[in-house]
């Protein structure tokens, strides 16, 4: 068996009017991601951490935001992308461990319906898919809700 890890990183600002999604779900709240697709920064760490295990490059590569194409896309259906290109290389995902750095909304409550909602687009088992959030202490752009960053860290095998 071959085993790679891959590490991925987004963000986004964060603004007045924009529509949040997270983990797959729409969240209330005032602020939203600026982006050309969605903006959901854990599925897109996610997906760049996948391509990168795979050596396929970056999730801007295959889903560029100069094309029309992702225009306001559902950032699931780049998961479920993802997931086919490493699948056509021979790839599965083994597990995924992901950190979400915002200062508001406070999502813990919702982690396991974001663990449940991307378990079910990856077609794996939830309990491979951790979740976490933390803030950064009022300090950066974060701290001061400018904008939100997530991590992810995946092990995928052959």
């Amino acid at each position: 068996m071959k085993i790679r890890v891959g590490f991925g990183y987004d963000v986004h600002q964060l603004a007045e009017g924009e529509e949040f999604w997270l983990g797959g779900i729409k969240l209330t709240h005032s602020k939203g991601c600026v982006a050309h697709s969605d903006g959901d920064v854990l599925i897109h760490a996610i997906c760049d951490a996948l391509l990168g295990a795979a050596n396929m490059r970056d999730i801007g590569y295959h889903f560029p935001d100069t094309s029309n194409d992702f225009k306001n896309i559902d950032s699931k259906i780049l998961l479920k992308e993802t997931v086919r290109l490493i699948a056509e290389k021979g790839f599965s995902i083994g597990n995924i461990d992901a950190t979400i750095a915002l200062q508001q909304p406070k999502i813990k409550q919702i982690i396991p319906e974001m663990q449940k909602v991307l378990s079910d687009v990856m077609e794996i088992d939830w309990e491979d898919l951790a979740i976490k959030a933390t803030t950064t202490e009022k300090l950066g752009f974060v701290g001061t809700e400018d904008g939100i960053v997530a991590y992810a860290t995946v092990l995928i095998q052959k």
